[in-house]
């Protein structure tokens, strides 16, 4: 039986740069909740935030995938992309990442068709490998203690998920009379109609493993700067190495995630970045929490180890005043030639994140936001 599977036009991929940036600029969000603060309070900030993010110019917004830290409300990527798609509607939306092992591929293209048509044509399907947590808690998510298997069989995890966005098991397989709904089957049954778009799959990674295989598959890769810096640019590397030319692209497109904060002042933005890298020692030391104000950092006493690990952490953090971080992420693109810059904050406030958009935004003349329609 003929079907007409849907395509994904390369320029829903590729950003274009606006005012003076080099390339587009888009934000990861983590929905981070600050001691004292609500999830309800984090859900509201990142409202603001992809609001902003539109009006002024940025490419694409995607929220993460993370399960049992109090500090990161994101564990439900999809309903917070639902939400963000009621609040928007120019600015691109998508996963930074779904983590796919979780998951069963059929709900994943339920819930993206859905996002797709909610938000026609600017949804992202961004799919990650590692568990987005501890070994324990991605046991409880996969009702399974082989935590390696869903790592090790992620190739034909996404082959089966991209089989069901299409619609196009072949014939015999005890697949192919289930389909995603929504998606292509609604074209294919009588009278129906179904858009021409689906959302474009992209692979995440911080280390070779995704970058070798979106670059064998032709697909968009956004690598995790923001926590494997040191890998940043031999997966680069591998990824354009690696490329095959597909129908989803012709040449090779890598966004890499940058924690960044600006502040208005300098010595502010050292403040907020010290507070977000104790929150990461507590994280990986077993205690995670919510994220500590910035006088609570100033009164906790770092040991020797410690120090070590928050000098080495914000050493990666691009922050100060709007000129520094424009000129530490000019440099970044310089050195590692990605396409695309995708920023995130990690800061107890939710003003203080927003602001840090704003910042960046004038920084390279990004749009007004009084004239945005």
């Amino acid at each position: 039986m003929s079907r007409r599977h849907p395509t994904v036009a390369e320029d829903e991929i590729r950003g274009t740069a606006q005012g003076t940036a080099p390339v587009p600029l888009s934000v990861l969000d983590l929905v981070t909740v600050g001691a004292g603060r609500t999830a309800t309070d984090a859900l509201r900030t990142s409202v603001a935030i992809a609001r902003l993010a539109e009006s002024r110019g940025f490419h694409r917004y995607w929220v993460a995938e993370h399960h049992s830290m109090p500090g990161v409300a994101s564990s439900s990527p999809a309903v917070i992309l639902a939400h963000l798609a009621a609040h928007t509607s120019r600015i691109r939306l998508g996963s930074g990442g779904v983590m796919l092992p979780n998951h069963a591929p059929l709900v994943i293209a339920e819930q993206f068709g859905t996002l797709e048509a909610l938000a026609p044509g600017r949804v992202d399907l961004g799919l990650g490998r590692a568990p987005g947590t501890d070994g324990a808690t991605a046991a409880a998510l996969r009702r399974s203690d082989r935590l390696n298997e869903g790592a090790d069989d992620f190739p034909q995890q996404l082959a089966e998920l991209t089989r069901f966005l299409d619609d196009d098991f072949p014939d015999g397989h005890p697949y192919r009379r289930i389909h995603a709904v929504p998606g292509p089957v609604q074209a294919t049954s009588p009278g129906g109609v179904q858009s021409p778009h689906r959302p474009p799959v992209w692979l995440l990674g911080s280390s070779g493993f995704s970058a070798r295989l979106a670059g064998s598959l032709g697909l968009p890769f956004a690598f995790a700067h923001h926590f494997s810096a040191q890998n940043t640019i031999p997966a680069l590397d591998l990824y354009r190495e690696s490329f095959r030319p597909s129908a989803v692209l012709a040449e090779p497109y890598a966004l890499i995630g940058v924690s960044a904060l600006a502040t208005d002042d300098e010595k502010e933005a050292r403040r907020q970045v010290r507070a977000a890298a104790l929150s990461m020692i507590r994280l990986r030391t077993g205690r995670p929490g919510l994220v500590p104000t910035p006088e609570e950092a100033e009164a906790y006493e770092f040991s020797p180890m410690e120090e070590e690990f928050a000098t080495s952490w914000n050493a990666n953090v691009v922050h100060g005043t709007a000129d520094e971080v424009r000129a530490g992420l000019d440099d970044l693109h310089k050195r590692t030639g990605a396409d695309e810059l995708m920023l995130t904050g990690n800061a107890h406030s939710g003003d203080v994140r927003l602001r840090s958009y704003e910042l960046v935004a004038d920084a390279y003349g990004l749009p007004a936001a009084a004239a945005a329609s």
